[in-house]
């Protein structure tokens, strides 16, 4: 049996005040210029975008598998790529500045010798409004954390701006007055039987059928 202890009470008030106040992250304002820190490892790719010295954002990703082969002044270039792809609502037409701890990017725009890869990634650019400036990586610390967390810790892409958006909306908010936990928790064993199993990147991926679920499709298929 869960028993609900001073110490769960003392860390659920502490989740409540976390998601309902901001002390670091903002709402971007208007069309002010953007700041963005990425960073690549040999796990995945991390940026934080920021505007007048606060986080607006993170995200993240796993390597795809032919990614994994890529020299680091590749994996540096995709980072960027992809907060440029997965931001462009926020930076298309407004200045930027991009800060890599790879210090020969700085001078991709005027290198005469690029690869396929590379010039296909500075079309991309070329679209916008942005400086490319080197930053230490042992300066770069939240991107560079955030390349490295493992696939189980990690969502493919994870943007907190989400959640900060969700929180502003007062429909979207639930009353601190009305959450409560219940005095006992109860669950209810269902039999299940695995219909089907396969593995896609590691991952397994498991058809379960309960009671509900035949029932389900003995409705949609009757």
């Amino acid at each position: 049996m869960f028993q609900w202890s001073d110490e769960c009470e003392k860390s659920f008030a502490e989740l409540k005040t976390r998601l309902t106040t901001t002390p670091v992250l903002t709402l971007p304002v208007g069309s002010d210029g953007y700041v963005i820190y990425c960073d690549a490892s040999r796990v995945g790719l991390g940026c934080v975008l920021m505007q007048r010295a606060k986080v607006i954002t993170y995200a993240s990703r796993q390597l795809k598998v032919h990614e994994k082969n890529y020299p680091t002044h590749d994996l540096d270039l995709e980072a960027i790529v992809f907060s440029l792809k997965i931001w462009r609502d926020y930076l298309y037409g407004v200045h930027v500045d991009v800060f890599t701890d790879h210090k020969s990017l700085h001078y991709m725009f005027t290198q005469k010798k690029l690869n396929l890869r590379q010039r296909r990634r500075l079309e991309l650019l070329k679209d916008y409004d942005m400086n490319m400036l080197y930053h230490p990586g042992t300066a770069n610390v939240v991107a560079d954390a955030l390349s490295r967390l493992s696939m189980g810790v990690v969502h493919p892409v994870f943007h907190i701006s989400l959640l900060k958006k969700c929180v502003a909306d007062p429909t979207s908010i639930i009353p601190l007055e009305s959450v409560a936990m219940k005095d006992s928790l109860t669950y209810k064993k269902e039999p299940a039987e695995i219909l089907d199993c396969q593995s896609k990147y590691n991952v397994p991926l498991v058809v379960l059928a309960t009671s509900a679920y035949l029932q389900i499709l003995g409705t949609q298929f009757s």
